[in-house]
């Protein structure tokens, strides 16, 4: 048990560029369903869903099918939900909760519920302590 523990500290003790490159190049094909090609319904929002025919061509991976959801395509752990810059993306709605944050970490997200004053006191506190902010208008 003991091993396993020491592996995920070492994914999480990856270099900054060495991150940031890692998020850039991680490429997922876009999953649609089967036949979307074929019937207008499925051309405006062609939602994955997952093929169960008994001889559906997708779900036995035949050649020169779209390719199927599989946990292959999942994202390292140690990038997972990460913002492209590499920092973690928070959440904030008030100067209160940017003070306990680290801006060498974090990129900032203002909140959709936060009004135009309140922004504009966020985004200025939050320039002088040096945070990113994602979504300043």
């Amino acid at each position: 048990m003991e091993s396993s523990g020491a592996s995920t500290q070492g994914e999480t003790r990856v270099s900054s560029e060495k991150l940031i490159k890692m998020i850039r190049s991680k490429k997922k094909p876009e999953f649609l369903r089967h036949l979307w090609w074929k019937f207008p319904k499925f051309k405006n929002y062609p939602k994955w869903r997952r093929p169960r025919g008994i001889d559906n061509p997708i779900r036995m991976k035949e050649k020169g099918y779209p390719p199927i959801v599989s946990v292959g395509y999942r994202t390292p752990r140690c990038i997972r939900g990460l913002h492209p810059t590499g920092l973690k993306p928070v959440v904030v709605h008030n100067i209160k909760e940017l003070e306990n944050l680290n801006p060498s970490e974090v990129i900032v997200y203002i909140g959709s519920t936060v009004g135009a004053r309140k922004r504009a006191e966020i985004i200025s506190r939050a320039k002088e302590l040096g945070f990113l902010i994602a979504n300043a208008r």
